[in-house]
């Protein structure tokens, strides 16, 4: 009998394996009949990837085939299954493909983190694999785990002298690559991409979960490098009810081709611009301090600006202080939309204290 891992567990297959068996795994078309229930629970450990965490989240069709564990979740499912909503791993297991996982993950997650996972799996950054928090991680004691997550609603926020909200980046910065799968992974192929998630939530309808979703994906974009690009990219663009600044969606790594800059001067000749508004020819660089503080990596971002500058593209810096304080945050939310001829229209208080909920949320 077929296993398929599901919801969290197959959210945290992903994230173990996304680089190495992505491309590999035999995705399955639409299954009429998913399983009724399991087999044994040693056949079960037998066939399991190595690294998942236990209860595994495995999917049955029939509520009487539950049966609790300290090993198996079962997730009873009875509706809808597109085309490709699973990919076979090995031989009598298949996980949730990405597209479906993100619609399980909507019945788990507020909304804002949805949208959060939804960045991840368009991205090409990988969280890690484990709920544990990582070791060089500064996290407010609230938030322990990356399970517990606080209602935005009633979030008590604590803002120091200086506009810092407490919690820092939960990421590890530092350019390196992950030793572990309790780090952050980078330059990884996208798992997925944001037209899929739409046309694949858009055969969901009237699955639970199905309103969520598709609210949490006007909010999603591809191309996200880093966890703190996608943080930066909500509290920018999320609309005002749920605390970000409302400002349009730019483009995530946009390649811009240098031309006649490149040839005029040696160097490269391409670019990539975190954030990119090409209406506006504005470009937005999120500069942490961690990783551009040495004389070549200044050299590269001074030339860097020098040769975007010479396109007409005027290049704005985010660096991690500004986007951990709420002022200086607000600061760079009022310069960019100045720029793209927007003009910020929340409301205060009310604002402040959603923003300021989000700020910490995602911090």
């Amino acid at each position: 009998m077929e296993i398929i891992i599901s919801h969290k567990s197959a959210l945290e297959y992903w994230r173990l394996y996304r680089s190495a068996k992505i491309k590999k795994a035999a995705k399955l078309r639409n299954k009429k009949n998913l399983p009724a229930g399991f087999p044994n629970i040693a056949g079960i450990c037998g066939v399991l990837p190595s690294g998942l965490s236990f209860p595994v989240n495995l999917m049955i069709s029939n509520k009487n085939g539950k049966r609790r564990s300290r090993v198996v979740r079962p997730r009873v499912y009875t509706g809808a299954v597109p085309e490709w909503s699973f990919i076979r791993i090995s031989d009598g297991v298949a996980v949730s493909a990405p597209a479906f996982c993100f619609f399980q993950m909507a019945g788990e997650l507020p909304l804002v983190r949805l949208v959060e996972l939804g960045l991840e799996l368009c991205g090409t950054y990988s969280l890690p694999a484990s709920d544990r928090p990582q070791n060089d991680t500064h996290r407010s004691a609230s938030h322990s785990g990356r399970g517990s997550v606080p209602d935005l609603e009633h979030i008590d926020t604590y803002i120091n002298d200086y506009g810092n909200v407490r919690g820092m980046e939960r990421v590890n910065e530092s350019g390196k690559a992950p030793e572990t799968a309790e780090e952050t992974s980078y330059n990884l192929s996208p798992l997925t991409s944001a037209k899929e998630l739409r046309s694949f939530a858009a055969r969901m309808q009237g699955v639970k979960g199905y309103e969520k979703a598709l609210r949490a994906l006007r909010y999603v974009a591809d191309g996200s490098a880093s966890p703190m690009e996608t943080i930066l990219f909500m509290l920018l663009t999320l609309p005002y009810k749920y605390g970000g600044y409302g400002l349009p969606a730019p483009e995530l790594n946009k390649r811009i081709n240098i031309g006649k800059a490149a040839k005029q001067r040696p160097g490269r000749a391409f670019y990539k611009c975190d954030f990119f508004w090409p209406a506006a020819n504005l470009a937005v660089e999120y500069d942490s301090s961690l990783y551009h503080t040495d004389a070549g990596n200044i050299a590269n971002d001074s030339r860097k600006r020098l040769d975007l500058d010479t396109l007409g593209i005027d290049v704005i810096t985010a660096t991690g202080e500004q986007v951990r304080n709420v002022y200086g945050l607000e600061s760079l939310a009022k310069r960019i939309a100045h720029k793209l001829g927007k003009q910020l229209r929340y409301k205060n208080p009310g604002f402040d204290k959603v923003q300021r909920g989000l700020h910490e949320l995602l911090l």
